[in-house]
C-alpha cells in the first residue's frame, strides 16, 4: 500500500467517522422506537448534506481560491453541537418506554413526525455537511500534493467507504438487540460526547482567529493525540455544558418525580 491510499483512507475514516456515528445511531432509536418512518427525513438529511459538502467545496476552492474559514466553520460546527445536544436531551427525557408511549399518546402522529423529522434531518444535515466539505477539502490538498488523483487515491477512498460503511451495519446490527431504554440512553451519551467535543473544536476556530485567547494545560498535551483542545478556555466551555446537563437533568428528574407523586395522590 502506498502513502497515498494510507492517507486517503485514513481521510474519510476520520472525517466520516463521526458523521457515520450521528446517523447509524439515529436510525438505530428510530428503529428500536418504531418511528422508521422518519429514516426518509434522516438519510434525506445526510444525502442532501453529501451533495451541499461537494458544491461548497467547490465554491470554497473556486471564490475562496482554497482559504480556510474559521469562522465559519466554527459556527457550523456550534450549530452542530447545539442540536447535537437538543437532540441528547430529548433522547434521556424519553429514555422510560412508559414516557415515551406517554409522549405518543399526547401527540398526534402528524405533528410528531413533522417535529421529530426536521429536528432528525437538521442534525443528520449539519453532521455531515461539516465533515464532507473537509473530506473534499482534504482530499482536493492530498491529490495536489501527491501529483494528481491517482488510482492510490481512489483505492483508499473506496477502502475507507466500505469500512465505514460496515462499522454502520455493525453498529445498527448491535443496536437492534439491545433494550428500548439502553438504545435512548446510548445514543444520547453519544451525542451528548460528540457535541462537547464539537464545542472544543469550535473553541479552537475562535483561537486561531485570535477571537478566543489560548492558554494550553501543559498536563494535557496528550488530548492533542486525540483531535482533542487542551486549552483552559475549551475545557471551562466544555466544562460549563457538562454543568448545565447534569443540572438540567436533576431539575427535570425532580419535575418528573413530584409530577408522578402528585398523579398518584390525585388517583
Amino acid at each position: 500500500m502506498s502513502g497515498t491510499f494510507i492517507q486517503a483512507a485514513v481521510i474519510l475514516l476520520r472525517e466520516g467517522l463521526e458523521a457515520m456515528l450521528v446517523i447509524a445511531a439515529l436510525a438505530a432509536y428510530l428503529k428500536k422506537a418504531g418511528a422508521e418512518q422518519r429514516l426518509v427525513a434522516l438519510y434525506s438529511g445526510a444525502v442532501i448534506a453529501i451533495l451541499a459538502s461537494l458544491v461548497a467545496a467547490y465554491l470554497f476552492l473556486t471564490l475562496n481560491e482554497g482559504q480556510h474559514n474559521d469562522l465559519f466553520e466554527a459556527f457550523v460546527i456550534l450549530a452542530a453541537a447545539a442540536l447535537m445536544l437538543y437532540v441528547s436531551g430529548w433522547l434521556l427525557v424519553r429514555q422510560d418506554p412508559r414516557a415515551w408511549q406517554a409522549y405518543l399518546k399526547e401527540q398526534a402522529e402528524g405533528a410528531l413526525a413533522k417535529g421529530t423529522g426536521l429536528a432528525v434531518a437538521a442534525l443528520a444535515f449539519l453532521a455531515v455537511f461539516r465533515e464532507g466539505a473537509e473530506t473534499v477539502l482534504f482530499v482536493y490538498a492530498l491529490a495536489s500534493a501527491s501529483g494528481g488523483w491517482s488510482a492510490d487515491l481512489f483505492a483508499g477512498l473506496a477502502a475507507a467507504a466500505v469500512g465505514l460503511v460496515i462499522l454502520f451495519f455493525v453498529i445498527n446490527a448491535v443496536a437492534s438487540r439491545l433494550p428500548l431504554r439502553a438504545v435512548f440512553i446510548i445514543t444520547s451519551a453519544l451525542l451528548f460526547v460528540m457535541a462537547v467535543k464539537m464545542i472544543g473544536d469550535a473553541i479552537l476556530e475562535f483561537q486561531e482567529q485570535l477571537i478566543v485567547p489560548m492558554n494550553p494545560v501543559p498536563s494535557l498535551g496528550w488530548m492533542l493525540e486525540y483531535g482533542l483542545n487542551p486549552t483552559r478556555e475549551a475545557l471551562l466551555a466544555q466544562g460549563a455544558v457538562i454543568v448545565l446537563a447534569i443540572v438540567s437533568f436533576l431539575w427535570w428528574r425532580r419535575s418528573a418525580t413530584s409530577a408522578t407523586a402528585a398523579a398518584t395522590k390525585a388517583s
